[in-house]
């Protein structure tokens, strides 16, 4: 099965797109929309500090009527952020997503560094491009036809 680290590569060199805990959450969506982005990784220098997403913004700002120019990333921010790491599997990716109602993963390297960040849609994407192929396959072994 597809890994975590074989996704990254797939995905090619894309920037881990982060803001501070004392960003505003005005900061935070002027990035995610200027990136095409749902969430953002909070970085405290090179540390994961937590994640904010579109989500977080509903949530904790517009239903409770707060104002998103001055209240920082730290007070909207989900600070219990799970992981995952290179050697992972895709199945495990989408069982973690699943259980914990979650669209992003971090990816980290047994030292905690950053390595990059999966979501939802490229773990599909993935599972997708996987089936095609053993569909195609499947298809040329019912024909006779070989590749």
């Amino acid at each position: 099965m597809t890994t975590v680290a074989d996704v990254l590569r797939a995905k090619g060199s894309s920037a881990i797109h982060s803001v501070s805990p004392s960003n505003t959450m005005l900061d935070a969506l002027k990035l995610m929309a200027e990136k095409g982005i749902g969430a953002l990784l909070v970085l405290e220098g090179s540390s994961l500090a937590g994640i904010v997403t579109e989500r977080d913004y509903a949530r904790k700002i517009a239903l409770q009527g707060r104002n998103s120019g001055s209240t920082p990333v730290s007070e909207v921010m989900t600070r219990k952020v799970h992981c995952v790491l290179p050697r992972q599997n895709i199945g495990e990716c989408m069982s973690l997503m699943t259980t914990n109602r979650i669209r992003h993963l971090p990816v980290m390297n047994d030292e905690r560094q950053l390595l990059g960040i999966l979501s939802i849609g490229d773990l599909v994407k993935e599972i997708i491009s996987e089936q095609q192929f053993t569909i195609q396959q499947l298809e040329h072994y019912i024909s006779g036809t070989h590749i």
